[in-house]
């Protein structure tokens, strides 16, 4: 297993908050064995299921807030846009499992989660606002795009709930996973633009600073994200198939949850896009603080 360790020189983490401590909890945390795949009691179609229940789509719509109307029409295009990212990336899915699809675009940044395969096609969960990168400042990059593995080479850890020196808790409230996919090759939105290093995470941000502007691009080039869905993908597990196969064969790993109940279809991919639109569509409206 890769360890942090320290950021290597001109190298940016975007959560500008130290992994030392979480590094040191104490306890391993016991998992649970993976089950059979999930069935539906019909088959997807381009990304819609026409009969039977998407799983987990009910519970996202209890628990996961803010959430965002997107249409059918639209569930469909982003359903091809993922399938099409998968491909370029020569991406082939064993079974159908969760996705988590952000568009980047500055007029919608939205975060897509989908459960499905190419064979299957891919249903729609839910989804919710986000916050990317926002270029022109020191430091601060465009989020890549492509597909992304979430694996225990770059193992995740928790956030510590501790402030800044400008009183900016960067990866949210103490306990909140930060979903960590490596050092990966980005735009920078300084300077000439060319490309640079960034550490490219998911996570939760400052309840009170930033996440009322979820919805806008905000970040230094990581992806914000409710905690709400935070919550959500940690509980039930959505990326956690390298995870929970470690655990499976005995492997204790402290940063997952006593309480979690994961899927048995659990995906490992996050999968970034630009739909380019220059117009806001109205199911992705703006902030109420932008």
């Amino acid at each position: 297993m890769a360890s942090w360790a320290m950021a290597p020189a001109g190298l940016v983490s975007c959560g500008g908050l130290s992994r030392r401590s979480a590094a040191l909890a104490l306890g391993a945390f016991l998992g649970l064995s993976l089950s059979p795949p999930a069935s539906v009691s019909a088959p997807l179609v381009n990304g819609v299921a026409p009969a039977g229940p998407v799983p987990l789509a009910a519970e996202f719509a209890r628990e996961v807030a803010p959430r965002l109307p997107v249409p059918d029409d639209e569930r469909l295009a982003y359903a091809a846009r993922l399938q099409d990212a998968l491909t370029a990336a020569q991406v082939t899915l064993a079974a159908p499992q969760f996705i988590v699809l952000v568009d980047r675009s500055p007029s919608v940044q939205a975060a897509l989660l989908y459960w499905g395969s190419a064979e299957r096609g891919w249903g729609f969960v839910g989804a919710t606002p986000v916050s990317t990168g926002l270029p022109g400042r020191y430091e601060h990059f465009l989020t890549p795009l492509g597909v992304f593995d979430h694996s225990l080479a770059n193992p995740d850890f928790r956030a510590e709930g501790t402030k800044n020196k400008l009183g900016f808790r960067g990866y949210g409230v103490k306990g909140m996973r930060i979903y960590d996919f490596g050092w990966v090759e980005s735009p920078r939105g300084w300077g000439d633009g060319a490309m640079g290093t960034l550490r490219l995470q998911m996570h939760s941000t400052d309840p009170v600073l930033a996440a009322p502007r979820l919805g806008t691009a905000q970040s230094e080039g990581c992806v914000r994200i409710p905690a709400t869905l935070n919550d959500f993908i940690d509980r039930h597990a959505l990326l956690d198939e390298d995870y929970e196969r470690a655990v499976a064969s005995g492997e204790p790993l402290w940063v997952l949850r006593k309480d979690r109940t994961p899927t048995p279809s659990p995906g490992r991919y996050l999968v970034v896009v630009d739909s380019e639109r220059i117009e806001r569509p109205a199911w992705s409206p703006l902030p109420a603080k932008p």
